[in-house]
């Protein structure tokens, strides 16, 4: 078994170094900073620090290493995604990022884990993939996955035993995991202003209770939480009001001093690809 959910005791991820990484004007936040050269010094710090807090925690990390022709691949998270017989391989859509699809496919081979679907025409990126239940998945429609590549998944998953629940958006939102994170089993963080009636119907009936951020907190990654199980999360130190909230709620909140990545348009959640939860 590999990721049997979105919540469980997460055990292992894989990760990539911010070593080339530079705000290309793929997604909304990036362009704001295209013109801008990242530090890279505090870009290594950050994700040093990131390293050291899942290691801290008991997780085990593996690495890409990081090449200049793929510089975006420090978000891990986007060439795919986990379930658990195996992994689920995606298909970028934007050019800078082609290269990363085949090197990141190499590193599951070397570490055993089983290629059990493909996305061969359409697009599909990880940051849209969520377990909602062990068997029920979200697919986000935004900017970086088409309704080609969610019919590629979904019939391939369905042969598991898998439900799937496609989730449309407006493409300047990129991803699902940046308008919704589950960060215990029944307990997200999200902008329901922005997520179709029918997901949010689905929610509630799968009695998932919310923590509501702002439409503008999506472009500070006010949603792109890390779930590690066992009620702690990863979160940005940025995230105060959310942070606050989710600690009245019991959770552990470990909050992570990263700010310059997130220039580039992604954050924990988005640099995190889970290799083994339970």
């Amino acid at each position: 078994m590999f990721v049997k959910n979105g919540t469980g005791l997460l055990k292992k991820v894989l990760l990539s170094r911010p070593t080339y990484l530079k705000p290309a004007p793929i997604n909304e936040i990036a362009k704001k900073w295209e013109k801008s050269r990242l530090d890279r010094d505090l870009m290594e710090e950050e994700h040093q620090q990131f390293i050291k807090a899942y290691r801290e925690n008991g997780i085990e990390v593996e690495l890409l290493k990081a090449e200049e022709s793929r510089p975006n691949a420090v978000f891990s998270r986007d060439f795919g995604g986990c379930v658990r017989e195996g992994y689920i391989l995606g298909r970028f859509k934007e050019p800078i990022r082609y290269q990363e699809r085949e090197s990141y496919k190499q590193k599951m081979e070397e570490l055993g884990v089983p290629l059990i679907a493909e996305v061969k025409e359409g697009y599909f990126e990880g940051g849209d993939f969520a377990f909602l239940r062990e068997d029920l998945l979200a697919l986000g429609m935004a900017a970086r996955t088409d309704r080609k590549g969610a019919s590629e998944i979904s019939e391939k998953l369905r042969e598991y035993g898998y439900r799937i629940l496609t989730v449309p958006l407006k493409e300047k939102y990129l991803h699902l995991d940046m308008c919704f994170n589950l960060v215990d089993e029944n307990f997200a963080v999200a902008c329901t202003s922005v997520l179709p009636e029918e997901f949010i119907n689905k929610l509630k009936e799968l009695s998932i209770n919310i923590i509501e951020v702002s439409e503008e907190s999506i472009f500070t990654h006010g949603c792109n939480l890390q779930s590690l199980g066992d009620k702690k999360v990863f979160s940005l130190k940025q995230n105060g009001k959310v942070n606050e909230a989710l600690a009245a709620k019991g959770m552990t909140v470990i909050e992570l001093d990263i700010t310059e990545i997130l220039k580039a348009g992604g954050g924990p959640h988005c640099m995190t690809f889970p290799l083994s939860r339970i």
